[in-house]
């Protein structure tokens, strides 16, 4: 942070003493900055938008799959690129209701996706409970997929 504050001191002050030489570069310094700025934005625009054309269902399924991973997900990639990968988190609902019942833990299980997933392919797994609130029943609940983060490959 000192080093942050010495370069906007120093520029500062070769602004103010040698305003037609030090101006020039600054204009170009903050256009290139610009450009930067643009090309992030463009490309998390880009990825917020395949991420929303993933389908992601999340279901409990003690009969369908293993007693230690009894949620099945099924996800479904309908962006236009293949996805590299996929984390996320699972919340759980009472129908009606926005109180998240899924704790937070450091030890709680983290959700992946599969390593490659090309436009139009489905992948299903099953996978472990998240740590509930004590007092609810994974079968009364909704589980949803939230705070997903992914890759792309175009």
């Amino acid at each position: 942070m000192l080093f942050g504050a010495v370069l906007a001191l120093t520029w500062l002050i070769l602004l103010i003493r040698y305003p037609t030489k030090a101006l020039p570069v600054s204009a170009a310094a903050l256009l290139g900055l610009a450009l930067i700025a643009c090309w992030v934005l463009w490309q998390e625009h880009r990825d917020t938008r395949d991420l929303a054309h993933l389908q992601l269902r999340i279901q409990y399924a003690p009969t369908h799959c293993p007693a230690d991973r009894p949620l099945a997900v099924q996800l479904k990639n309908g962006s236009e690129a293949a996805l590299q990968e996929l984390h996320w988190e699972i919340a759980a609902y009472r129908p009606g209701t926005t109180t998240n019942l899924a704790q937070r833990l450091y030890e709680s299980p983290r959700y992946d996706g599969p390593g490659d997933l090309l436009v139009g392919d489905s992948w299903q797994d099953c996978l472990p409970l998240p740590d509930l609130r004590s007092g609810y029943r994974p079968d009364t609940l909704e589980f949803r997929a939230e705070r997903l983060q992914g890759t792309f490959v175009r």
